[in-house]
């Protein structure tokens, strides 16, 4: 054998996976299509959000969190309902990821140099009963440094190992196949792809000028979902979300396109929950693209008016960061592939986060003193950037001048300005009591009673038409195609399972391609920070697996 293990994929998990290996003292190489420039893959150009339970940073504000709470969200917001089949292995894996966030995940972490922002966000916050979907309390913990602060630890262990031989990373190889003997996976094979100059998420060529193939006693798949595929996004488009968008961004580079996925199901691995993904409602088209069709996905606090392509506002649970899926579905059955947002200089201000490294220069460089200039006056400079610049956004002083402005850049010109101020008054009315039957303006006076958000994440409730909270601003929003929440079906120890269920010998799994755990440890809705922290963990998972696998033989 000409190594130990191959990692195809050198994003979040395959890194993890590598070191995890490596550090048993096992051979390894690290196979990757894209430039070195994309070591990390998608983590880097992430927000670093991280799911805990009960750790120190809630507890400090506050927070009291606990494993059953946890639990009891996930579980209520998964729905498993395949627990005999395809939910079997992804409901073990979703427990022992739980219990490992509220253990020792936060020190592992740190044991590698990881910190994290000290007011915890609360994402998906759901909107409806106690046992159904969201997030009880705050679990969002923002790495200090963001993605690039997740990816630098074990990138720093990757060549480390590569100093001393123990690993071998070789971007430019792309796997066309997995080698059998005897139906055991035993090695790939593929094309050396052209040397690339392209930057960090920048498409590379695929032109190809050699061939390789290389033994090696398992291999782990690790090498992402489908998001930036938008053929096979819409082929597997559940009808219970409606149409597929005949328009999407990509939250995703090009190069997450599935097609190892369908490698590994060609040896014989089998794909389960397929019909589960995850993407975003809140997106706008990036003004400086990496990639085509790049999508920015706004982070919103709970605020903003939203409104369906024709003006009408969204019910509840479809408030901005409440319930992902469930305000998709709503979307995706008006017949339109956008919706809008409207709000006040003061929300953008106080409420207004854009999802990614980039986008977020202080957090991303860890400036203490950038990080304190976003109270100051103004949006954040990434944020006016779009407003400035951005062709989703438009300003106005006057609602009739907004709603002019909305219907100019559409080709559609569907909103009605008496409707939307109707609707605006009404919600308008509301705000003159502390108590209220609007739904929206309960769950904002709700947040504000979190020390978080209250400080830096929900606006203080006034009324949108009053001039002092002005101007008006209108943002339309884009579905943005993210993350496979299915994937390769795999065991608690990451190999990858086949038809009959049985282990494929030699294969394992990991990251987005396993369905970040089991072939879909998230059921049908995430809970965020969960992504991440689901490459991180079947990442270590199937590294530590397959090395005390080859030792034991």
């Amino acid at each position: 054998m000409d190594y130990d293990v191959i990692v195809v994929g050198a994003g979040l998990a395959g890194l993890v996976a590598t070191v995890e290996i490596a550090d048993a003292g096992k051979k390894v190489l690290l196979l990757d299509q894209e430039p070195e420039a994309s070591l990390g893959g998608q983590a880097w150009w992430s927000f670093g959000g991280l799911f805990l339970v009960n750790s120190p940073e809630q507890r400090r504000l506050g927070i009291k969190d606990s494993l059953e709470l946890a639990w009891q969200d996930w579980q209520g917001s998964a729905g498993f309902d395949r627990v005999d089949d395809e939910d079997y292995w992804g409901r073990k894996w979703a427990q022992a990821y739980v219990e490992f966030a509220a253990g020792e995940k936060r020190e592992w972490l740190r044991s590698q140099g990881i910190r994290f922002f000290p007011v915890v966000g609360w994402a998906e916050r759901g909107g409806q009963l106690a046992d159904g979907h969201g997030n009880s309390v705050p679990r969002f913990h923002i790495v200090w440094g963001t993605g690039p602060g997740i990816v630098a630890p074990f990138e720093q262990r990757l060549r480390a190992h590569m100093v001393t031989g123990m690993v071998q990373y070789k971007p430019r190889h792309r796997v066309n196949e997995l080698l059998q003997v005897g139906g055991a996976i035993v090695g790939v094979s593929g094309d050396v792809l052209a040397p690339s100059t392209a930057a960090r998420g920048e498409a590379s060529s695929r032109d190809a000028v050699g061939e390789f193939v290389y033994s090696a006693q398992a291999v782990v798949v690790s090498s992402g979902g489908i998001g930036a595929n938008h053929a096979l996004v819409r082929q597997y488009w559940p009808s219970r979300l409606g149409t597929p968008p005949a328009k999407m961004l990509s939250g995703v580079p090009a190069h997450v396109d599935g097609r190892m996925l369908a490698i590994a199901e060609q040896a014989g691995g089998r794909i389960v929950n397929r019909d589960r993904m995850w993407h975003y409602t809140e997106g706008i088209e990036n003004w400086n693209p990496v990639w085509e069709r790049h999508g920015i996905r706004i982070l919103p606090g709970p605020s903003s008016l939203w409104l369906d392509a024709r003006g009408q506002r969204f019910t509840a649970p479809n408030f901005p960061g409440f319930d992902t899926l469930s305000t998709l579905e709503a979307i995706q059955k008006t017949g339109y592939n956008y919706s809008w947002f409207i709000l006040t200089q003061k929300i953008i201000e106080k409420e207004f986060a854009l999802s990614g490294s980039e986008q977020n220069p202080d957090l991303t460089g860890k400036s203490i003193r950038q990080v304190l200039s976003r109270a100051l006056p103004g949006a954040m400079a990434p944020v006016q950037a779009f407003m400035d610049k951005g062709k989703d956004f438009v300003v106005a002083s006057t609602l009739a001048e907004l709603v002019k402005g909305m219907n100019a850049i559409t080709e559609e010109k569907l909103l009605d300005l008496a409707q939307i101020e109707r609707q605006i008054q009404a919600r308008d009315r509301e705000i003159e009591n502390k108590f209220t039957k609007d739904a929206q303006i309960t769950a904002i006076r709700g947040a504000r009673n979190y020390v978080g958000d209250k400080l830096i994440r929900v606006a203080k409730p006034h009324r949108l038409l009053d001039p002092a909270s002005g101007p008006l601003i209108a943002v339309r929003l884009n579905i943005v195609s993210r993350k496979t929440l299915g994937g390769l079906q795999t065991d608690l120890s990451g190999r990858v399972l086949n038809q009959a269920g049985e282990v494929v010998p030699g294969l394992y799994a990991a990251g987005e391609a396993s369905g970040f755990g089991g072939g879909g440890l998230h059921g049908y809705r995430a809970l965020e920070g969960t992504f991440l922290g689901g490459c991180l963990f079947t990442g270590r998972v199937a590294g530590r697996a397959v090395a005390k696998e080859l030792q034991s033989r």
